[in-house]
């Protein structure tokens, strides 16, 4: 069975990625896969003549150019592009350093814009395709401790998200913002979630998240990752497809939170909010 739709992943050698990939694969689609150790990636999906793993580093203009022309050369075409790659950072604004900041950003943020700007020439060419980026519930709220940087990545990428969303959709392109809560893959294990280089014992509320994170939520997260990637792979294959995907039952219930909570507020200083006109 061959889909012949073409996807083309980042940061698929482990996590939401990794289990992405294979189940593409299972479906007969076409594959291009990024990590930053092909050897990695190869090595946890095995070969395939669907399958195109690649080494690419995405804070790279021309690492990623090279890896959509590849993806181009031997597939012929990209459908559906999924920014995946990302790192968490907890620490608390004061404690993190710029460097580390925007270290964050250079990843989260601009990687993704690196390989949007690298796959559109192609999307629009032929008038069709779905950009999925990968955010967060993080990136719908920012109400957690120590996770300020990551947030105001994740809350970018909704944004531009959004944005990007009105620019395509004359072409026939769509785009969708993935926010999933927990899932119980290797995100807050330590090779993924970077910490302070200098923490400050006075923000006690962030070395509780931190602790929290690192030694009772991991492994213990209740999404199931082959499930969140089914859905995201039901919605490509969807006629219509939703701006904001919310992943997990958790997400679900911190959305309706942040919306609640906006209301409040709206309502509570309607008045004053609204008199500020001429």
């Amino acid at each position: 069975m061959n889909n012949q739709k073409v996807w083309f992943v980042t940061g698929a050698s482990k996590g939401l990625g990794l289990s992405l990939v294979k189940q593409l694969l299972n479906k007969g689609y076409n594959v291009a896969a990024t990590s930053r150790n092909v050897a990695d990636l190869e090595g946890a999906v095995g070969k395939s003549e669907s399958f195109l793993p690649l080494a690419v580093n995405i804070t790279d203009e021309k690492s990623v150019t090279d890896a959509i022309n590849q993806t181009i050369s031997l597939f012929g075409r990209i459908d559906v592009v999924v920014n995946n790659a990302g790192y968490g950072l907890v620490g608390g604004l004061e404690e993190l350093t710029d460097a580390e900041a925007r270290a964050n950003f250079d990843v989260n943020v601009f990687g993704s814009l690196n390989v949007i700007r690298a796959a559109m020439p192609h999307l629009r060419e032929q008038k069709s395709g779905h950009i999925f980026n990968i955010s967060s519930i993080g990136g719908f709220t920012g109400n957690f401790p120590g996770f300020g940087i990551y947030c105001a990545t994740k809350f970018a990428v909704q944004g531009f998200t959004e944005s990007l969303a009105a620019e395509i959709k004359s072409f026939g392109i769509k785009a969708t913002i993935v926010s999933p809560g927990y899932f119980r893959t290797n995100f807050l294990a330590a090779d993924s979630l970077a910490v302070p280089k200098h923490e400050i014992q006075a923000y006690k509320e962030v070395r509780e998240v931190q602790a929290a994170h690192q030694n009772d939520i991991d492994g213990n997260q209740a999404g199931d990752p082959e499930k969140g990637v089914a859905a995201i792979i039901t919605v490509a294959e969807a006629t219509e497809a939703p701006m904001h995907l919310f992943l997990g039952q958790d997400a679900y219930d911190i959305a309706y939170k942040k919306m609640d909570d906006v209301k409040h507020d709206l309502e509570t200083w309607k008045e004053l909010s609204t008199s500020t006109g001429f």
